[in-house]
Parts: structure tokens; sequence; C-alpha cells
């Protein structure tokens, strides 16, 4: 909902979520090559190569040639995609504020002494990516 939300306060249409889900990789790990993201990702290495295409097509994704072996492709994000990931960090904040603070206290606080532990977990899930 948060990043639906966001996309229509940037003013541009969301991605899908498995391009999300590239760029969300990529943002942690600059220079991931197609096949140790497909890996990480639990998909079939044709699968992302797609994604980078269209990424890339898209202007988000920047693929080099790895100069110590010129098979693999090195992938990193371009401005334009930190630009748009910043901008949705941004709307989904507001957004987030917004609704927290139109909750009833308890459910506020319930949610509030709740988020340490959420972003533990997320952490930990995102280290195993």
């Amino acid at each position: 909902m948060l990043r639906r939300a966001a996309s229509q306060r940037a003013g541009s249409v969301a991605l899908p979520d498995a391009q999300v889900e590239v760029l969300r990789l990529v943002e942690r790990r600059p220079g991931i090559g197609v096949r140790e993201a497909a890996e990480r990702l639990g998909t079939a290495p044709n699968t992302v190569s797609t994604l980078v295409g269209e990424l890339t097509t898209s202007g988000l994704l920047h693929r080099e040639r790895d100069p110590a072996d010129r098979r693999t492709v090195r992938l990193d994000l371009t401005d334009a995609a930190r630009e748009r990931i910043a901008a949705y960090g941004r709307h989904r904040h507001d957004l987030l504020t917004a609704a927290l603070g139109a909750l009833e206290g308890p459910d506020r606080e319930a949610l509030l002494t709740a988020a340490p532990a959420l972003r533990r977990l997320a952490d930990g899930l995102a280290e195993q990516l």
C-alpha cells in the first residue's frame, strides 16, 4: 500500500514487484552480477537478465562488463534510480507518519514499541539476500 501510494504521490507508475526486488538487491550489493542476483532472489538467471534489461532500458540500472571477467556483467543503480528510491522513501515516510498520527494512542504505541523488533527482523531477512 505504501509503495503504491508513494508512487502516486511521486507522479510515477509503480514498478512491478520483481523489478523493485532487483533494484533493492543492487542497492544493497552494488556490482552484483546477474547470476549471483538470481541465486539471491531464488529465480532463474534468464528471468533476472530480462528484468535487468527492462530496468536498463528504463534508465534505472547500469550494466558494465567486469574487467577481470569480460563474460560477467556487474550491476549498479543509475542516478535516476537513486533519486527515485530516495523520493519514494520520503513519500513513504510522510504517508506512514500521517497514518500513525491518525491511529488511536494505544494502537500507535503498540506499533511504535514493536518497530525496533520489526526492523531487526527486516534486517535479518535482508542479510539473507
